[in-house]
């Protein structure tokens, strides 16, 4: 009987995600460059002498034990994990074997994995049931955030202390528009203003935002919330948003997701302030956001990932464009 995946929340992620995995990377790159028809030898080499080496956490294994933990709420064996974690990797599975031993010593709940030896992981998402992928492919993140088959970030390198995060309860931390909300309140103020940008919110605030990229996932949480134990308020599931909206502009993001019948444990509007001061003292599993501006701070402290807007983005030309500009300022 095929298994049934629908009320569980379906996390893949790569192989370099879960395990620090750099090193490897670095000495691949490196031979791409100078040697490109022997790369894929020498990283075999390397990945099958290194083989009985331990692996160090990447970015995503604060998440992923969180998130597995849920499952110890089930009472009844029958009914369908809370969570499920999926490792795709680009592997081969001859060089992916030490990603496989290492799932094994940590004794982490992993049963499923891809190996696909240089293909693009985000082809086997949908069939994987997967609501958010982590990678550190740009590439692979770029082709699952254009296809919009489910949420998908770039991770940053892992923060220098990961394992410091409670493992008791799982915390999200989102950004809101181009992440929770698509980018049309963003242009307008790339455009605009400010001002602008908080008067439409303010007259608007009855008009539930358009869902963005990360909407789903949300919705997703939201239900595993209603699956675990106790009043919500005390779920271990905790959902934040952490946003540079404020006053007047805040009404219409805490009206939006009552229409969409959502439960956000906290919302933190900033107006500005550097977003690291307070995700360091939240201290989420992980922070999604769309700016190398606020990710690069936090990065140091807590795992975090960025969402890539999608090829044909209004915000990303409009982004790219001012870039361009401001390049041919400087020379």
């Amino acid at each position: 009987m095929p298994v049934e995946l629908s009320d569980t929340l379906v996390i893949g992620i790569s192989a370099t995600a879960l395990f620090d995995l750099s090193e490897a990377d670095r000495k691949f790159k490196e031979k791409l460059k100078s040697d490109p028809d022997s790369a894929i030898d020498e990283y075999r080499k390397y990945m099958l002498e290194k083989e009985n080496d331990t692996l160090e956490a990447g970015t995503g294994m604060p998440l992923v034990k969180a998130l597995l933990n849920l499952n110890t709420f089930l009472t009844d064996p029958s009914e369908a994990p809370i969570v499920e974690v999926v490792v795709i990797s680009r592997n081969s599975p001859e060089t992916g074997f030490r990603v496989l031993k290492e799932i094994r010593r940590r004794k982490l709940p992993i049963t499923r994995s891809a190996f696909l030896a240089g293909e693009k992981s985000s082809s086997y998402l949908e069939a994987f049931y997967v609501d958010l992928f982590l990678t550190t492919n740009e590439e692979d993140a770029q082709d699952v955030i254009d296809s919009k088959v489910c949420a998908s970030a770039l991770v940053k390198a892992p923060p220098k202390d990961v394992h410091s995060l409670d493992e008791k309860q799982v915390r999200f931390a989102f950004d809101a528009d181009a992440v929770l909300f698509n980018e049309a309140s963003e242009i307008v103020n790339q455009t605009e203003g400010l001002g602008k940008f908080w008067s439409t919110e303010d007259e608007d605030q009855d008009i539930p935002l358009l869902e963005g990229p990360y909407a789903n996932l949300l919705k997703k949480l939201s239900k595993v919330q209603e699956r675990l134990p106790g009043r919500i308020e005390y779920s271990p599931v905790k959902l934040v948003i952490m946003t540079a909206r404020n006053s007047p502009a805040e009404m219409r993001v805490i009206k939006t997701l009552r229409a969409w019948n959502v439960y956000i444990d906290q919302a933190f509007f900033l107006g500005g302030l550097e977003k690291s001061r307070f995700l360091k003292a939240f201290k989420p599993h992980i922070f999604f956001d769309d700016q190398d501006s606020h990710l690069d701070p936090a990065a140091l402290d807590i795992p975090c990932a960025k969402v890539l807007y999608p090829s044909n983005s209004p915000l990303k030309k409009l982004i790219e464009d001012r870039a361009m500009k401001q390049n041919h300022k400087e020379d």
